[in-house]
């Protein structure tokens, strides 16, 4: 919790204390269905509330943006997101029904009024948004044809909408076909090891 203060130093109480209760919220959870590995629970805001955090350093979403979470698993990136984001509007979408079970608990708990959740594919959604996350449920390639027309023509920020992706490792294959994809790495944001190799990928989408 201290590393969320650290870098994130203008929290308000709400927020630091959203933040507080996720370790809590997720190990009780994590008995029950492993939803974060068991390495990981301990090392939740690390590796997960942090991580998903990254986006933030790149970019702030204004009120009333709407933001789509793909896979989000038990809700990373977009649960951290929507705390730090109170005015804008999260879905979480994931395939999986017991991990959503998970979120929508979590989301309860923590009060967070502007979270939704669905238990689909992403093919399903016919949405449009502001922007999409996720943390590597797939190549690009393939995010990118699940996603097709769920971009939102109007712009609100300076960063142009489309697909913000954590990724780690060697992306250049991955993003060749991509010319206008910008990779941001985290460790000119954050000191620890751990985010030596993550990344995120800014990939702008033209609405059709």
């Amino acid at each position: 919790m201290e590393l969320i203060k650290h870098y994130f130093p203008n929290l308000t109480p709400v927020q630091i204390e959203r933040f507080d209760q996720l370790e809590s919220l997720y190990k009780d959870w994590n008995i029950k269905i492993n939803v974060v590995s068991r390495k990981d629970i301990d090392e939740l805001y690390l590796r997960h509330v942090l991580h998903s955090l990254g986006v933030a350093k790149v970019i702030q979403f204004k009120p009333d943006s709407r933001i789509l979470d793909v896979g989000t698993g038990g809700g990373f990136p977009g649960i951290p997101l929507a705390i730090l984001h109170p005015e804008s509007q999260f879905h979480l979408v994931d395939s999986i029904a017991k991990k959503l079970k998970v979120v929508d608990d979590v989301v309860e708990g923590l009060g967070l009024t502007n979270v939704k959740t669905t238990h689909s594919r992403v093919e399903d959604i016919n949405e449009q948004f502001d922007f999409i996350i996720s943390r590597a449920v797939a190549a690009m390639p393939t995010f990118v044809h699940w996603v097709k027309g769920k971009i939102a023509k109007k712009q609100h920020h300076d960063l142009k909408n489309g697909i913000l992706y954590l990724k780690g490792g060697d992306l250049t294959e991955e993003l060749e076909p991509y010319q206008t994809a910008t990779v941001y790495n985290l460790s000119d944001y954050y000191q620890e090891e751990f985010f030596e190799t993550k990344k995120l990928v800014h990939l702008p989408i033209k609405y059709k």
